[in-house]
């Protein structure tokens, strides 16, 4: 026998002398201990016998019919909190006496002449509150609408008996409470509640502070501007003010899940708040349930509040103010050992105090993972885990893995493509601290488009771009989007939107022509259905907060109203001789070459009239005929890659008489 076995067996020996001592006292008192119909009666001796003040636990002393209640007697403060009265304090502690002593277990089931029948009914617990279930008032006390079951303090089992037949049950949460555990509900926990302790600074000026310092109890719905923004200051705010917060992340409305969470608040005094970030899907049945009046409770959501969710409660609804704030802030506190600009790091994310704190926790945890100081790729991957969007349905993710300097552009549509990212990272600066944004509710997006002939880099530009900002680009599958029913083109548009706005990335609509066309005269239902879907666009397109590309083959195709809307218009030329030997140069920077190929490679550049795109895929087939020979690249190869080309766009080839293949 090994060491784990003897040692297991050990302690079961311990156990079995401790059961043998426990048989021994109980068979000293119980006159039916010898009996062999035990367990299936209870006589009136056994009773009476456990109904005496000598049945009941030795630890307590007997009242002899007179108790009066200390300052911590939580049954007093809970009945305050709940609205409980009189009888719904002795109907309590009669169905929560089997949960503390499980002597009342038999009494019951005699009381009940059912021995398997171990709860206290409510003929039986009405009767031991005085009353009985002929009085409609006492019957009330267990209705539906009644404190006790609203509250979750009692739950009413057996359905298909009649309501005095019906056993109560308390639930395990509460009667923990009044045994002086305050340990979070385990269900809560499971539906994604947590508790999080008074601390932090005092809150300061604000929305959010406004809401904490409230006089008495208020319900609030907070529209965000994006999700947990701000759910996030007003809890920090509750916090500082001293108070408990449960926050509830819910993935869908819960009936159950809701009251728990109320009866956790209730249950813990002190004003405690419920903070709750709404779900998308039908919000409305998880206000109804915690809207209450004498709970702080805040509804965060990006959806606007709608007054049917709860039509009888005084829901204050507000607009959250909280993105005007700078979260630099946040950033600074939490890594105040960042080397580097630490602005120019996080400009292009928008994230909350709460989101940051998160964000700043994650980039430590990477470098101390890696053993390294923190950085900027540290920062930059957290914040976008914090932010990663959910456009999988209607667009394609793209890990950027390229930068400037895989680039090859003239002078000006490089500097504007800097000037792109600048904007992202200063529009919170320039468009709210010094209040550049005009009205007409316009939101804080970039857009910028790309025009230029096929191949010049444009969908190279936008990754650059985005991983320059250290977010990920999405670029929109159109095939997914449009739909030939009328408004469904919209609907898969507005998502997309949506969740851009709510999330930080950058937006590619490639070959955009195809959604934001020019308008045209009404000729037919087509003209004007078309028309209508231009116009929401342009109207989308004002209120955007995200950041946007669009690219197009033909400028011209696209609505001079949807231009006047473009932060940037880059163009994109096709490149000249220099630039097309710079693109050669770069495409095979990394490949095994023959010794001179670089004057072939200026050559090649003065005979083949190629895009970057194009110079790029006459690289890639330049280096699988060198790889298919063993060999380096040589000047035969990229002349072959280069014809290629040429043959899939039906270009005469150079060089070989005017044919057409080479």
């Amino acid at each position: 026998m090994n060491e784990a076995a003897r040692a297991l067996l050990f302690r079961l020996d311990q156990l079995r002398t401790t059961v043998a001592a426990l048989v021994a006292a109980r068979s000293a008192d119980d006159p039916t201990a010898h009996d062999p119909l035990r367990g299936l009666y209870v006589s009136a001796e056994t009773a009476a016998r456990l109904a005496s003040a000598d049945g009941m636990p030795e630890q307590l002393p007997s009242t002899n019919g007179s108790f009066t209640p200390e300052p911590g007697d939580r049954l007093r403060a809970l009945a305050r909190d709940f609205g409980l009265g009189p009888v719904d304090e002795l109907l309590l502690v009669a169905a929560l006496a089997p949960d503390v002593d499980r002597r009342f277990e038999p009494l019951y089931g005699y009381l009940n002449d059912d021995v398997g029948r171990r709860r206290a009914s409510v003929a039986l617990a009405l009767e031991l509150a005085g009353t009985g279930p002929y009085d409609p008032d006492a019957r009330g006390r267990l209705h539906p609408a009644a404190p006790l079951i609203t509250g979750g303090l009692v739950v009413l089992e057996d359905e298909d008996r009649p309501l005095p037949g019906r056993a109560l049950r308390v639930p395990e949460r509460v009667v923990a409470h009044l045994l002086g555990d305050d340990t979070l509900d385990g269900h809560l926990m499971d539906a994604r509640v947590e508790l999080l302790a008074p601390g932090g600074s005092a809150p300061g000026e604000g929305l959010a502070a406004r809401i904490a310092l409230a006089p008495g109890p208020v319900a609030v719905h907070l529209r965000e501007r994006r999700a947990g923004s701000g759910a996030d200051a007003v809890t920090a705010a509750l916090r500082g003010t001293g108070r408990a917060v449960l926050r509830h992340r819910p993935e869908q409305a819960d009936r159950l899940s809701a009251r728990a969470l109320l009866r956790e608040a209730r249950l813990r005094g002190s004003g405690t708040a419920i903070v709750v970030e709404l779900p998308h899907s039908e919000p409305g049945p998880l206000v109804r349930e915690l809207a209450a009046p004498d709970v702080t409770v805040v509804f965060a959501g990006t959806e606007p509040y709608d007054p049917t969710w709860a039509p009888g409660a005084a829901l204050l609804a507000l607009e959250d103010t909280t993105a005007e704030t700078d979260p630099l802030t946040a950033w600074n506190e939490e890594l105040p050992s960042y080397e580097g600009d630490l602005a120019e790091a996080v400009g292009p994310y928008r994230l909350g105090a709460g989101q940051v704190r998160r964000a700043a926790r994650g980039a430590l945890a990477l470098a101390g993972f890696e053993g390294v100081p923190v950085g900027l790729g540290h920062v930059q991957t957290s914040a976008r885990q914090l932010s990663a969007p959910l456009l999988d349905r209607h667009a394609r993710q793209v890990r950027p893995a390229v930068g400037f300097a895989d680039l090859v552009l003239p002078e000006e549509p490089l500097g504007m493509l800097h000037e792109l990212a600048g904007r992202a990272r200063h529009r919170d600066r320039v468009l709210g601290e010094w209040r550049l944004r005009t009205g007409g509710g316009r939101g804080r997006g970039v857009v910028a488009l790309f025009a230029g002939d096929s191949g010049t880099g444009k969908t190279l530009a936008a990754e650059v771009v985005a991983g320059e900002l250290g977010l990920d680009l999405y670029v929109v599958d159109l095939s997914s989007v449009v739909d030939k029913y009328v408004g469904e083109t919209e609907k898969n548009l507005e998502k997309i939107f949506v969740e851009a706005d709510r999330t930080d990335s950058v937006l590619l609509f490639d070959e955009a022509d195809a959604v934001f066309g020019k308008r045209s005269e009404v000729k037919s239902s087509h003209d004007r259905y078309a028309n209508l879907e231009s116009a929401y666009l342009l109207q989308r397109l004002e209120a955007f907060d995200g950041i946007a590309v669009l690219t197009t083959n033909l400028r011209a195709n696209i609505d001079e109203a949807f231009t006047r809307r473009l932060d940037l218009v880059v163009d994109f030329p096709f490149p000249d001789v220099a630039l097309r030997a710079v693109l050669w140069r770069s495409c095979l920077a990394g490949v095994p070459q023959e010794e001179g190929l670089g004057v072939e490679l200026d050559a090649c550049a003065k005979e083949f009239e190629l895009a970057g795109g194009s110079i790029r895929s006459a690289a890639v087939t330049a280096g699988y005929l060198a790889a298919g020979r063993g060999s380096p690249v040589t000047a035969e190869d990229v002349r072959a890659g280069a014809r290629r080309e040429y043959v899939k766009s039906g270009r005469l080839v150079p060089g070989v008489g005017g044919a057409w293949a080479p």
